[in-house]
């Protein structure tokens, strides 16, 4: 038999998903069966598949040892060293300050030194999350940011701050703005590009169009410009919608690549300016709240900027980050 004591972090989900998580070396169809035969009770009674935990509630799973041999751990060093820069933490959430070159999840090309394996090192040693204490939930980053782009990264550190953050992402209760520096001086000093991006999954690159296409969808980007300098526009952008690579792409498409962008730019034009990877940068998050943030109202209208963003200072720009 197994025993679990639910907690706040599992309060509020379903017994079926609960075990999923808790079990993982068990198939769907083994924990439904477990429970229509009355082999998973809350506080000694039966539930339903679709029965809520409660905090406080005994979980109890009456299966056999060989069907939990295979158990899966999280293999993540919480004893590693790391390098995180926070920007704002508290006890919901964290804001950290991921650097370009980190992949933030393994399944998307590391399986080491990943921006989440040094979140959770970094709390578990800041005596912030401790996965013994935990029957299901690990801190989760509520958003993501490619390998190659720097920027803040929200960090939810309990099950109801996570559920609050995915849900107000939803209803785009946040304002990112990002830095980027151009290739060529922009012929307008503000503006929003709207145009519409179609993904091509095989190639992981988009293409822009003008007008909308099947399966394409709406991009709008807005912008302003903050310094020329030697034939670069350093731009604040703003992002109205969140299509994949849209700065990127939509800059391109009007003849402004960013500088290192291999992907979307054009190397033979000396747009790289001796860069590994694009001028771009999520420097600044605001939370633009409409709806209630429920325990995260305290944040509503607070807006967290990094510090520092090198190629701000590499190519001689004097706008201050603020």
């Amino acid at each position: 038999m197994r025993e679990f004591r639910i907690n706040s972090n599992d309060a509020g989900q379903r017994i079926d998903r609960f075990i999923r998580k808790a079990m993982p070396e068990l198939s769907l169809s083994q924990i439904y069966k477990y429970i229509r035969t009355n082999h998973v009770k809350i506080n000694r009674k039966r539930p339903k598949n679709d029965t809520r935990l409660v905090e406080g509630d005994i979980v109890q799973l009456y299966i056999r040892e060989e069907d939990l041999s295979a158990r899966k751990s999280d293999d993540t060093d919480l004893t590693r060293k790391v390098n995180i820069t926070v920007v704002y933490e508290d006890e919901n959430i964290l804001l950290c300050d991921k650097r370009p070159g980190i992949v933030v999840h393994e399944s998307e090309g590391a399986k080491t030194n990943t921006l989440i394996d040094d979140v959770k090192a970094y709390l578990f040693q800041t005596g912030k999350y401790d996965p013994s204490k935990e029957n299901t939930f690990s801190p989760a980053l509520c958003n993501r940011i490619d390998r190659n782009t720097g920027g803040i990264v929200i960090v939810a550190k309990n099950a109801p701050t996570l559920r609050v953050v995915n849900s107000l992402i939803k209803s785009r209760a946040f304002s990112k703005y990002y830095l980027c520096i151009c290739c060529g001086e922009l012929e307008r000093t503000s503006g929003i590009l709207k145009n519409y991006i179609l993904k091509d999954e095989d190639t992981n690159k988009v293409k822009v169009y003008n007008y909308r296409v099947p399966g394409s969808l709406e991009a709008k980007t807005e912008y302003r410009l903050l310094e020329t300098l030697n034939g670069y526009s350093l731009v604040e952008a703003k992002l109205i919608t969140g299509r994949t690579h849209q700065i990127r792409a939509q800059f391109a498409f009007v003849g402004h690549p960013l500088v290192g962008d291999s992907k979307y730019g054009r190397r033979d034009r000396g747009e790289n300016a001796g860069r590994s990877y694009q001028a771009l940068y999520s420097y600044k998050l605001k939370f633009d709240f409409s709806e209630s943030a429920e325990h995260l109202e305290y944040l509503r209208g607070k807006s967290f900027c990094v510090k520092k963003v090198d190629f701000v200072e590499e190519f001689g720009f004097l706008t201050k980050i603020k």
